[in-house]
């Protein structure tokens, strides 16, 4: 194939993701900022405020876990920030908070992402939701029993600005949509360069045996890869893509986020709450052995299934 048609492939392939997730997240970042700047946001948080005694964490990390949960990570922060100015808390508060942040957050995007894919918009927020507030409890009976990480919790973390403008916050979105933009620009160049030289089959037969562990094929080896490295939102476009191709069957790109709800964009999520302070036993480690766990006995749960029964319950039409 000619250097000018492969060229104008990957650019249709990139515009087609972009748009197809520009859809999606221009629509929701709008109604999650009125949300935020009408306070309901605020009230939910106090809300959950009660329920944070659970996990071994004050009332006011509500407002930290809601704010993740409905817009991002970077958003949270910001809040966590605004409280640490006021109180003092210890490394395993903050590995707890950072633990449920980095499971669920940016749920009215990346759970859309995931429908999109095919999975049933309920089981991916009970798995988000529910797997942070028991890995939360998981962790908070270790710290406690062993008395872990007791000592006081030292930021080396500081926001730009802690209540951006309209004007902010709207750059702000452009430059985090043109950053996706260029994502999925080299995502689209690298893989096509993985196929044209064979070396996405070496990875995929490389990745199999950890695979088939997880109930899938090795076809599927290419999204745990995305989500794992890039998240669901700067992957997503290309995530959707690639489950919906024939390859890949619908048990594995279900099992396939199933793993990425609960383990993904372990690069930069795990940099950020790293630098507020959150120990990497429980943010990188921790995590993952949760993640494997849980897959394991998803896997299970989900044999025990029939064909029909599955696809009825857990998939989209």
């Amino acid at each position: 194939m000619k250097a000018s048609e492969e060229i104008k492939g990957i650019l249709k392939e990139t515009g087609s993701t972009y748009f197809f997730l520009l859809k999606i997240m221009i629509p929701i970042s709008i109604i999650v900022k009125i949300l935020e700047e009408i306070g309901a946001i605020e009230v939910i948080g106090k809300n959950l405020a009660p329920t944070m005694g659970i996990v071994g964490l004050p009332g006011e990390f509500g407002l930290v876990i809601v704010t993740a949960m409905i817009t991002n990570i970077y958003g949270a922060l910001v809040v966590f920030f605004t409280l640490s100015l006021q109180y003092t808390y210890n490394v395993a508060q903050v590995t707890i908070l950072a633990c449920m942040m980095l499971i669920a957050h940016t749920l009215p995007v990346e759970a859309r992402i995931a429908q999109k894919a095919g999975v049933r918009l309920w089981y991916t927020l009970t798995l988000r939701i529910l797997g942070a507030f028991i890995f939360g409890v998981i962790l908070n009976l270790i710290f406690t029993y062993f008395n872990l990480f007791q000592n006081e919790n030292v930021l080396i973390w500081k926001p730009g600005y802690t209540d951006p403008t309209l004007i902010q916050w709207a750059i702000g979105q452009v430059g985090y949509y043109l950053m996706i933009f260029l994502i999925i620009l080299s995502l689209m160049i690298f893989m096509r360069i993985l196929k044209n030289t064979g070396t996405l089959n070496k990875i995929n037969n490389y990745l199999k045996p950890g695979l088939k562990f997880f109930g899938m094929s090795k076809n599927a080896a290419i999204l745990p890869i995305i989500g794992m490295t890039l998240g669901l939102a700067y992957g997503g476009g290309l995530i959707v893509k690639e489950a919906k191709s024939k390859l890949i069957s619908k048990k594995d790109v279900f099992l396939s986020l199933s793993f990425m709800d609960l383990s993904h964009s372990l690069i930069e999520d795990t940099l950020l709450t790293l630098a507020i302070g959150a120990s990497l036993f429980g943010i990188l480690f921790g995590r993952v052995l949760f993640t494997i766990v849980v897959m394991v006995i998803i896997v299970k749960l989900i044999s025990l299934l029939s064909k029909k029964s599955f696809e009825k319950y857990f998939m989209n039409n």
